[in-house]
């Protein structure tokens, strides 16, 4: 028998739940909430559930079409999302969105690779072209660390064709990890139990030197964009990250959640610098991450940078079967390309609630040196000797 607590919590959702009936206007009172925060959270309840990514999408387009966002960071990782990017702006050779989401092949491919998620990468290189030439094309960003031995070998073709040189001791140090092959929890377990050493004077000194160069490469001779060059940078802090997570995984749990969430943060900063994008997170929170947590993070990152609120529009998403006072969304078409999953299509009737949390404080300024070692995250022995170099 239900307590009364228990049927007074029914009442404040019910009451609070907002039907979704398939009309243009569902997502409405929404946006009024959404007003004018740079920074927007969707999660879901469940991953690779295609009413979640159909409605997470119809989201996100209303916030690129009607308040100008121009990023999507996704819990994915960074080399295949990026590619993904250069396909949405125009940028690579890739002939469709079939072949721009063909790189993600790490388990579980369906995450990605499926029929809704290929239908937004579609809609976005649309919306891309049909922009005025001088706009901000919207991006596609993965934000997950994951991509260990990919990130080196992008590392790695990014410098064989501007410096041969770095290129050649960057090869030396990644050989680090060599021994244990392309399996990164064999690393983890090995360096983690203090097995054998680990890899991460390595990768410290990797990305360091990258950073040390970047005003040489930018300058050399114009043949390489600012995009690559932000491109490579990135992998090579993803190795760096990638590197202490799976040391930390056969510690403890919490640990390893910390880090790959401090890491998002990190990504998710240096896109904000990069490009002084508005940026719409869609964050995927399964039931063994901690939303929580994320949010907090996210959250503290906001107030720092830019002093303003964030719209976490992440929980209270409430599913009921075949409802009789709501029009079901159709399943996808039946045709799906060669590669491509479909995610289950059962008829539901969405109920969403909004949690928002409003917060704004005043940005405190920093010393740059300080405030660069902090956002590469460099252990501490390394960051002293570094900084008036990286300052630079």
């Amino acid at each position: 028998m239900l307590n009364e607590s228990t049927l007074l919590l029914t009442d404040v959702v019910q009451e609070a739940a907002h039907p979704l009936v398939g009309e243009i206007d569902d997502y409405d009172p929404l946006m009024t909430l959404i007003g004018d925060a740079p920074l927007v959270l969707l999660g879901e309840a469940s991953h690779a559930t295609h009413e979640f990514y159909r409605e997470r999408a119809q989201i996100t387009k209303r916030l690129i079409k009607e308040k100008g966002f121009s990023a999507v960071a996704v819990e994915a990782d960074w080399p295949d999302a990026y590619r993904v990017n250069r396909y949405v702006r125009g940028m690579n050779t890739d002939a469709d969105a079939v072949e721009a989401l063909s790189g993600f092949k790490r388990f579980p491919s369906w995450m990605w690779r499926n029929a809704d998620v290929l239908d937004f990468v579609g809609w976005l290189r649309t919306y891309n072209d049909d922009l005025p030439a001088s706009a901000t094309k919207v991006g596609f960003y993965g934000l997950d660390l994951y991509s260990l031995h990919t990130s080196i070998e992008a590392v790695l073709d990014y410098l064989d064709r501007i410096d041969p040189g770095a290129a050649h001791r960057a090869r030396a140090r990644y050989a680090c990890f060599d021994h244990f092959g392309k399996d990164e929890q064999a690393y983890g377990y090995a360096t983690g139990l203090g097995i054998s050493e680990s890899c991460e004077d390595e990768v410290v000194s990797q990305l360091l030197e990258i950073y040390q160069n970047s005003a040489e490469y930018a300058w050399r001779d114009g043949r390489f964009t600012p995009d690559e060059h932000f491109y490579a940078t990135q992998n090579a802090r993803l190795v760096m990250n990638a590197e202490r997570y799976y040391r930390s995984i056969f510690r403890g749990r919490v640990s390893s959640w910390n880090l790959r969430d401090a890491h998002m943060v990190e990504t998710l900063e240096s896109l904000h610098r990069f490009s002084a994008l508005k940026t719409p997170i869609q964050r995927l929170w399964s039931g063994s991450t901690t939303p929580t947590l994320v949010t907090r993070v996210l959250r503290a990152w906001v107030r720092k940078e830019s002093g303003t609120s964030a719209n976490l529009c992440a929980n209270g998403i409430r599913v009921t079967r075949n409802s009789l006072d709501s029009q079901p969304i159709k399943a996808p078409s039946p045709q799906l390309p060669t590669g491509m999953h479909r995610l289950n299509a059962s008829e539901f009737d969405l109920r969403w609630k909004v949690a928002m949390k409003r917060s704004s404080t005043t940005s405190t300024s920093r010393g740059s040196c300080s405030h660069l070692a902090e956002q590469i995250t460099l252990p501490r022995r390394f960051a002293s000797p570094y900084l008036s170099a990286l300052s630079a």
